[in-house]
């Protein structure tokens, strides 16, 4: 039988799998966006680009947080706590921030 703390450190892990992911093909389309504009000299909005990439890392973070929750609410102990305390403060800051530019460049 299946002990549920691996189950639940699997679940935290593809969560946090997933929101690199997220974050790595965000990076990867801003990048080509940048490069296409680029090469075909059109004008670069690079406003637009930093939006939507902006949205993306922010969607990125959601997951890593998910994921950190999953691991440390069946991990209890005080350290856990206040090393998922720390890293949801964290990010929440840096996601914060991220939308107050969005909003600052629409």
């Amino acid at each position: 039988m299946m002990d549920y703390r691996i189950v639940i450190d699997l679940i935290g892990l593809f969560l946090s799998s997933f929101g690199a992911t997220v974050i790595l093909f965000g990076s990867i389309e801003a990048i080509i966006k940048i490069l296409v504009k680029k090469l075909n000299r059109h004008h670069l909005d690079i406003n637009a680009i930093r939006i939507d990439y902006t949205s993306k890392i922010m969607l990125g973070l959601e997951f890593f947080i998910a994921g950190d929750l999953m691991k440390t609410i069946f991990t209890p102990g005080l350290n856990e706590v206040i090393i998922l305390a720390l890293i949801v403060a964290i990010r929440t800051v840096i996601g914060y921030s991220l939308n107050l530019e969005i909003k600052n460049d629409r």
